[in-house]
């Protein structure tokens, strides 16, 4: 004999998911949907511990951060938006901020790599942005491209160990939709190009030196190549922050001498980041200004 399947009552629709997820009415409606209560946005514990490494880590308080967020792996654009638009600049233990109320923008140096990416994403969460945006570096591997290009990334390849205790590997690396058209449309407007299209995320440093992970490579057609953007997507779906990701094409890995050297970071970091950082600061203050509702569809 089988049971009949529970309908939700009006006690059950009027709970709030966040507060407890197994009260969701589509949970209670449905049998096979294990609630996970290692989620930020409903784990009370998990969220005030996450707010502490907030303000210890950047030095700066939850309170203190405006609903648009940059995200970066570099100083230098630290040092050039505080020069911009700067109010206030803090130092934690293990990253740096910068926030500015005139332009309802703030920009965190979160280091590099996947695991601090995941890391800010679960914290920065805490704190509810509207928009989170990276302003990322890339090494570029489709032979059209050039160091200095704009990629404006439409998924990205999840080859890195942190998004796997975010979602299944099934699940496609994808930004917020509306974030990236914002961007794209900064862009066009200040005379800029872009290309779209699928970067390959790998904690895999040396890549470069190994023969079969490069002929991987090809076979996949991936525009560029991070360590950062997959981990970024998949952690913000996962916590409920909007995100998405402008990069830059710094190096060309896989032509011959096109591996990234002290020189040449410092030749691209003097003619393309100020505007790479132009684009971001404007696209996150117009989405502050306009007021648009970000997150197309609610999870």
């Amino acid at each position: 004999m089988t049971s009949k399947k529970k309908e939700p009552n009006d006690a059950d629709l009027q709970a709030d998911p966040k507060t407890d997820p197994s009260k969701d009415p589509w949970v209670v409606a449905n049998p096979f949907i294990i609630p996970n209560d290692n989620r930020i946005y409903v784990n009370d514990k998990k969220h005030q511990i996450a707010r502490d490494i907030l303000e210890r880590y950047t030095g700066s308080a939850p309170e203190e951060f405006e609903k648009q967020i940059l995200l970066t792996n570099f100083e230098y654009y630290l040092e050039r938006f505080d020069h911009l638009h700067g109010d206030k600049r803090t130092k934690g233990s293990v990253m740096s901020a910068v926030h500015s109320r005139k332009a309802g923008v703030s920009i965190v140096n979160f280091s590099i790599g996947s695991p601090t990416a995941a890391l800010i994403i679960e914290v920065l969460a805490t704190v509810n942005p509207k928009a989170v945006l990276l302003l990322g570096m890339c090494g570029g591997l489709h032979r059209s491209l050039k160091v200095g290009d704009f990629i404006v990334p439409t998924a990205a390849i999840r080859d890195e160990g942190a998004s796997i205790h975010f979602m299944p590997p099934q699940v496609p690396a994808l930004p917020t939709f509306k974030i990236q058209k914002f961007v794209s449309q900064i862009i066009v407007e200040q005379g800029l190009d872009y290309r779209t299209g699928v970067i390959h995320t790998t904690d895999y440093r040396f890549w470069e030196f190994d023969d079969k992970f490069k002929a991987q490579l090809y076979e996949e057609r991936a525009l560029g190549i991070d360590m950062e953007t997959a981990t970024l997507f998949i952690a913000g779906f996962a916590c409920k922050v909007p995100i998405g990701a402008l990069l830059l094409v710094s190096d060309l890995p896989l032509r011959r001498g096109g591996i990234k050297t002290k020189k040449s970071a410092k030749e691209v970091f003097k003619k393309y980041t100020d505007q790479q950082l132009e684009v971001g600061i404007k696209s996150m203050s117009d989405i502050a200004v306009r007021g648009e509702h970000i997150r197309h569809y609610k999870w």
